[in-house]
């Protein structure tokens, strides 16, 4: 870039940041942020606090740290402003995706650090651990929301929720349930979700997809080859409960198959086409049949209502290897329901370019603040980037006007 569009970027950067930063309150704080995210988009290995203020002609690393890991600003507004402003720029009807990533650290004193399962590092490790929510379009991506998973060794050790100064309200909530109430705060905030994708860590728990119908939420989520499922509607009788159960539903001798049972007998697979990878079309082999998911059948609850069972049978594997339950409506065909559930991949490039380009996981404080103050601004960040890429573009425009608030 020349020194003339290297100017130019950096005023689209502060005419992006100004109305962003104004929940901080006091404008030392507006300022620090500011000089923050421009740290973070420089080169440079490490993004934690004293070589990002190392890198900066005005960088402070006292006053930089006093904003990240003490100052009082509450981070929910800017994710609010944030995710409306990027939702308002982004494709339309998108999808939301769900789904979690890990931080090594070494030590037990980082806010939520365990040894604990990493999807992300493939194995269990001590590492942090926090459940994200984006919004994916047919082009950008973006992030709308984070909760910090915290293990219940953290939750219910007074002594350490202390020392990192979680909240009392905080108590401890399953991955699942974190996902749930960032989809719940992102739809207060007046956002619309289009369909909810999410892998089998999140689709196996059936409480999981019972809250996204509850919720009157669309979704195509991974789950195990275990699932049980009605490929006919099964035939019950109704007798009346006692208590709280009115009504219990009696299966006689009829059984549900798991959804590896009805992939192994299944015929007629197509080869199907989603998106052009960078060596060449990506396409396997898939299969799609409408199904009625069977939990709790064992209890006497009724029938589920029907949902699109999607199997990937990749050639020259043994056996399937990926399993979808997708609750979207019987109009969708085989084509689009694969392109909605590869529609995840592109989250895969965000946390990629949050780690090795921003440095979301540099962060070197301990405390429950400081962790979501320097992911708020890694958040910024990107979502900066990410308009910078779109304005690249043809018949793209996201300068702000000259009047803008």
């Amino acid at each position: 870039m020349t020194e003339s569009e290297i100017e130019k970027c950096r005023k689209r950067l502060e005419q992006f940041l100004a109305d962003l930063l104004e929940p901080l309150g006091r404008r030392e704080r507006r300022h620090w942020g500011s000089v923050y995210v421009r740290g973070l988009l420089l080169d440079g290995e490490r993004k934690s606090i004293e070589p990002l203020a190392a890198r900066l002609p005005d960088g402070n690393v006292q006053a930089m740290q006093q904003l990240i890991g003490q100052s009082p600003w509450a981070w929910a507004p800017v994710w609010e402003r944030l995710a409306q402003r990027m939702t308002a720029e982004l494709t339309p009807a998108p999808v939301w995706v769900v789904d979690d990533t890990g931080f090594p650290k070494q030590g037990r004193h980082s806010v939520g650090v365990a040894r604990q399962y990493s999807g992300t590092l493939g194995k269990t490790a001590n590492c942090q651990v926090a459940v994200s929510l984006h919004q994916v379009g047919a082009e950008e991506s973006t992030i709308l929301n984070w909760r910090l998973y915290l293990p219940e060794s953290w939750t219910q050790d007074p002594e350490r929720r202390a020392e990192a100064g979680i909240p009392a309200e905080v108590k401890f909530q399953t991955k699942w349930q974190l996902a749930l109430e960032m989809i719940d705060e992102a739809r207060a905030w007046g956002l619309r979700c289009g369909v909810v994708l999410a892998d089998g860590g999140y689709g196996e728990t059936t409480e999981f997809r019972q809250g996204l119908e509850t919720r009157h939420l669309p979704y195509a989520v991974g789950i195990p080859s275990t699932v049980r499922v009605w490929t006919k509607p099964p035939r019950v009788q109704k007798t009346r409960g006692r208590g709280r159960r009115p009504t219990v539903y009696h299966y006689g001798e009829q059984r549900p198959c798991a959804v590896r049972e009805v992939a192994e007998k299944a015929r007629g697979w197509k080869q199907v086409r989603w998106r052009e990878g960078t060596k060449g079309w990506l396409e396997s082999r898939f299969y799609t049949v409408r199904v009625q998911p069977a939990h709790g059948f064992d209890e006497g609850d009724p029938p589920h209502p029907e949902v699109w069972l999607l199997v990937e049978w990749p050639a020259g594997e043994k056996e399937p290897t990926k399993y979808f339950l997708c609750h979207l409506p019987e109009s969708y065909t085989l084509r689009r329901l694969v392109r909605t559930v590869k529609s995840r991949w592109k989250i895969e490039q965000d946390y990629q370019q949050l780690k090795e380009e921003l440095g979301l996981d540099h962060y070197e404080g301990r405390n429950w603040t400081g962790w979501h103050h320097h992911v708020t601004l890694v958040m910024l960040a990107h979502a900066f980037l990410t308009l910078e890429m779109l304005r690249s573009k043809k018949n793209f425009w996201v300068d702000p006007a000259t009047d803008a608030p």
